[in-house]
């Protein structure tokens, strides 16, 4: 793997980046941008996509843990590892000009997200400051960040993947704050997809799965049914590769075939009450 680098200032992602891009004036590699990538899903979805031939730029807000997270790839990775806050204007800054020097964005994941408080509270007792920042963190981050990335993308024929829940479309009692900013972002990518023409603007709910959130929404809980991340990569890869239309999908419902059975997956019907 080269030019791995975990990084906070608008110098150090072009020092990180700029070797790489410099190099590659013909843009041999696609290029993908993955938040919140040093566990769970954009860990295991920035993996699959460095495992593709794609170029990265990933970010999380533990640097040590972004860098252990980013351990493993092929040899012949390319990978710029900000650490910062996806809500700091100057952080998706830095992440725009390290896309820029690898040679341009063609997919942004929009996975970073925050659950608010743990355990999830009624709506009725909903702390308004933790609401207000789960909807900085779940919606207005990742539109400023697809804002800031969309001329490329569209130059490009690039794709917006927004990570969702099927909480921003189902009422769980204690999910009213994730869910809300979930449908909140849902429905302005569905604007998104209808206002651009050249570039796929995808929502995906990936079921139930094995993360850290998922525990912080069950403490105490046992949740070693729930399937791991890696389990859904196929219908990702799915989704991308055969640049499917915009719009909202189940990773369930992409599996290919073959892949319905993955490990440790889940039936089709989710437990009431379990996002």
């Amino acid at each position: 793997m080269t030019d791995t680098h975990a990084v906070s200032g608008p110098g150090a992602a072009q020092a990180a980046t700029g070797a790489a891009g410099a190099a590659d004036a013909g843009r041999a590699a696609r290029v993908a941008m993955v938040t919140g990538a040093s566990r769970g899903l954009g860990r295991a979805l920035a993996h699959a996509l460095a495992e593709d031939g794609y170029r990265l730029v990933v970010d999380a807000r533990d640097g040590a843990a972004l860098r252990a997270a980013m351990a493993g790839l092929p040899a012949d990775a390319v990978v710029a590892a900000l650490a910062g806050d996806i809500t700091d204007p100057s952080h998706r800054a830095d992440l725009h000009r390290a896309a820029n020097a690898l040679g341009g964005p063609d997919l942004l994941i929009n996975n970073a997200g925050t659950l608010g408080p743990s355990p999830l509270p009624a709506v009725s007792d909903f702390p308004l400051d933790e609401l207000r920042a789960a909807f900085e963190v779940n919606v207005i981050a990742p539109l400023a960040l697809t804002q800031l990335l969309l001329p490329a993308l569209r130059e490009r024929g690039g794709a917006v993947l927004s990570v969702t829940s099927d909480a921003a479309v189902e009422a769980y009692a204690g999910w009213g704050g994730y869910g809300a900013a979930k449908a909140a972002l849902e429905q302005a990518c569905n604007v998104l997809a209808a206002e651009e023409v050249a570039v796929r603007v995808w929502r995906v709910d990936p079921g139930d799965l094995r993360t850290q959130m998922h525990q912080d929404a069950f403490p105490g809980e046992d949740i070693s049914d729930r399937p791991l991340p890696e389990s859904v990569v196929p219908a990702f890869r799915r989704l991308i590769g055969e640049r499917m239309p915009s719009g909202r999908y189940r990773a369930a419902d992409l599996m290919p075939a073959g892949d319905q059975t993955a490990p440790g997956a889940l039936p089709d019907a989710e437990p009431a009450g379990r996002p």
